[in-house]
This record gives structure tokens, sequence and C-alpha cells, in this order.
């Protein structure tokens, strides 16, 4: 055991390769400040990481992670918190909030003047932080501080947690939600921003205190209680909301994966056909939808169905079942069409499969029969020469049916007639010809 946890303290040491204490302190210092390069820089990258989620390209959002410099600051705060460096810390939340300021402002600006205005799915993905933002920006930090205190640093990383913490998108996201005058949008990615924050100088802290950096003694101690009652109190605002985002977003998609498995497995009623399906999801009650036509369901099938719904985890859902005339069913013609119009599509590319294969059966059996086609007048010449009692004959491919299978054999059948009766070792000196000339295997010769 003891070998054992050698073993394993040589192995995830963070001891090896260690930077100098001062050397982090100062690299993480220059980051803190925002004022020339670092600010325009923030700029240029607000610009398009608002591009990006405006179109809709991943590629153009990832790009804009990987130039910001948010990054700065925020491990500031950790770091701070982590050596006790009062001035450190109002300093990096000073520089944060001019950042997050220019970062609104220009974000708001440019989706103030862009002729694009609805808000596509990257964008919408800012707006609904859950407890698994708040998993990735820890490890993002963790990573993040770990590589940054290495000697040699390790190029990939930093790269990979601006992408994976992604503190641009909601920053920019929220600037849209001003500028549309949408405050949930507004609500939902400045929260996610402030998980980011908050998890990865949480992260930053406890690898600074980890790796046991010296510390600097408060002024008072009543300031030290308030600095780590006001690290508690962040904690807990990102922990518990998003943590409860999480649970309902899980729950909603439990929900719908059990509600498609219903419809899926127990709804198989001839003479009716399902147009569509729609779960709702609500903490309350949720609901499950069928628009059905055909022939009304009775009051029986539907009881059925609702006792069918407590093996899918649906016991506590209600099951709505529209029905009978459109009028009546008030059934969305849309999603009808769109059915009908889905099963006509599949009917006529089966159709149009079959059709396809009975045309290349056929091509292939005319390109077997054109490959073995033979010149019956050029077979009369030779035949001539070598057979001169010959007097009528005639060749072509043909197929022949056996009895004990569904599946024909094709032959070369020759007729001819001679002047006199052949011995059988002239007739099958005539086959072996036959089949040199016309290149068959198969030759059927009949002789009259």
């Amino acid at each position: 055991m003891s070998r054992f946890g050698g073993f394993l303290r040589e192995r995830f040491s963070l001891e090896e390769d260690k930077q100098d204490e001062a050397d982090v302190i100062e690299s993480i210092r220059r980051g803190i400040e925002f004022k020339g390069i670092n600010l325009w820089t923030l700029i240029f990258a607000i610009f398009i990481a608002s591009i990006g989620l405006n179109v809709n390209s991943t590629a153009v959002i990832i790009g804009a992670m990987l130039i910001s410099p948010l990054m700065g600051p925020i491990m500031g705060i950790g770091l701070g918190i982590g050596i006790n460096d009062l001035m450190m810390i109002q300093q990096a939340l000073k520089n944060l909030s001019i950042a997050v300021f220019i970062s609104l402002l220009t974000s708001t600006i440019y989706f103030l003047i862009s002729p694009l205005h609805i808000a596509q799915s990257e964008l919408l993905a800012r707006t609904s932080p859950t407890v698994w933002d708040a998993f990735i920006a820890f490890f993002g930090g963790l990573a993040g501080i770990v590589a940054g205190s290495r000697r040699d640093k390790i190029t990939n990383v930093v790269p990979g947690v601006a992408i994976a913490t992604a503190l641009m998108p909601p920053i920019c996201t929220a600037g849209y939600g001003l500028a549309s005058g949408n405050l949930y949008y507004f609500a939902g990615a400045f929260y996610l921003f402030l998980i980011n924050s908050v998890c990865i100088s949480l992260a930053t802290f406890l690898i600074v205190r980890f790796l046991d950096y010296q510390q600097k003694e408060y002024p008072t101690p009543e300031v030290e209680r308030r600095v780590r009652n006001t690290i508690w109190v962040a904690v807990l605002i990102v922990v518990v909301p998003s943590s409860y985002l999480g649970y309902q977003i899980v729950r909603k998609t439990i929900f719908e994966q059990n509600a498609k498995r219903f419809v899926a497995n127990e709804f198989n009623f001839d003479n009716r056909q399902l147009v569509s399906y729609t779960a709702r999801y609500n903490r309350h009650q949720s609901i499950l939808e069928l628009s059905l036509v055909g022939e009304p369901l009775q009051k029986d099938s539907i009881n059925l169905l609702r006792a069918k719904l407590l093996p899918y985890g649906l016991a506590d859902a209600q099951l709505v079942v529209k029905q009978g005339s459109f009028k009546d069913a008030e059934i969305d013609v849309d999603a009808l069409k769109n059915t009908v119009t889905d099963q006509v599509i599949k009917y006529s590319q089966s159709s149009i499969a079959r059709k396809d294969h009975i045309i290349d059966s056929l091509r292939r059996y005319i390109d077997l029969t054109q490959s073995a086609h033979i010149s019956v007048p050029d077979l009369r010449n030779e035949l001539k020469t070598l057979m001169p009692d010959v007097q009528t004959f005639t060749a072509a491919q043909s197929l022949v049916m056996n009895r004990n299978s569904t599946r024909p054999d094709t032959v070369m059948l020759v007729y001819a007639r001679f002047s006199r009766k052949h011995t059988q070792a002239e007739r099958q000196r005539i086959e072996k010809w036959l089949q040199s000339r016309t290149k068959s295997k198969r030759i059927k010769l009949l002789v009259e």
C-alpha cells in the first residue's frame, strides 16, 4: 500500500515543472489590466462574437472565444482571494466591471444596428444556464490555472479553456437582450456569464491554495471575514439556481423521451392515423396531446391508453386525445399536410426504388443477351464448312425453367437439320465447337 500510495503521489503530483510562484502571480497580474491593446482586443472580440451569434456561425463564435482577454481579471480575482491580496482583488473586480460594461455596450450597439433580429439557436443556447455550465467552467478553470502554473506552458490548454468556458457568447447574448428589450434573454445570459466567472475564480482559488502559495495578511479580521462570506454568497448564487434549472431540464428531457416511447409502443390502433403528438412539460402537470384522424377512439380505448402511462413514468401526465372531424378535433392542418406529404414521398420513393430494381434487372439481362449474341449467317458458313450436310439451323439464347427451382437457367439453344444422321461423337464435336465459337458454357443442341 505504501508503494502504491507513492506511485499515485508521483503520478498526480503538481510539483514537477512547477513555475516560480512570483512569475505566475506576475503573469496573471498583467492580464488583469484592461487598457490599450487589451481593451481594443476585447471590443473586436465582442463584435466577432456578436456577428457569429447573429448569423448562427459556430466557427465565428469559437474564434471570438480564442481572441477574448476576459479570462485575465476573472483568474485575478481567484488568485487575489487565494493569496489574500486585497489590492489585486479590487483591481481585478474594477477591470472586470469595465470589461463587462464595454462588452454590453459594444454588443448592444451592434444588435441595435444589425438588420438581422431573429434569435438563432446559438444565441438561444446561452439563455438557459444550468449546473452543467457551472461544472464546465469549474473544470475549465482548474485546467487553466494548472497549465498556467507550469514552467513549460501546455499550449493547447488555454485555447481549450477559452472555448469550453465560453465567456464571450453569454455577454453578447445579454447585449442582444438589452437591444431587443427582452429581459429574459438578458437575465439568463448574464447569469450564465456570472456562473462562468465565479466558477473560474473558484477553481483558481482552490489550486492556488493547493499549491500552497504564500499568503498575505488581511488588514483586519473583519476584512478577512467579509471576503470569505462574499465567496460563499457568490458560490451559493451560482450553485443553487443553476442546480434547480438543471434539475428541471433533466425532468423535461426524461418526460419527452418517455412520451416518445409511449407513442411508438402503445399507439397501434387500426383504421386510425396519428397526425402528431405534443409533449409539454410542466413541473406541476405535464400534458401529452395526441391528434388523430380516422375512426374515433372509444372511451374504453382512451382509458386503456391512460392506464398504460404508468410503466412509462408518465403517471402524473394528462393525456389529451383530439380526434373526429377537423373542426371538432382542432387538428393542426399544417401537421396533417406534413404527415401526408411524408407518407406520399416515402411511398413514391419505395415505388421508384422497385422500378429501378426491375429496370436494372432487365438492363443486365439485355446486356447479357447482347454480349452472348451471335451472328447466325456467320455460323452458317463455318458450320457448312465443318458439316457439309447441314440443311437448316438456328441459334439463340433461351431460358430453361426447372420444376424444382423458381430461377431460370440461361442456355444457348441450337436447332439444326442435317441430311443424314450423325453419330454421338459427331454431335459432341459440334457441341464443343459451338461452345468455343459462341463462348457459351451451356449449349443445348437439338438435331432433326
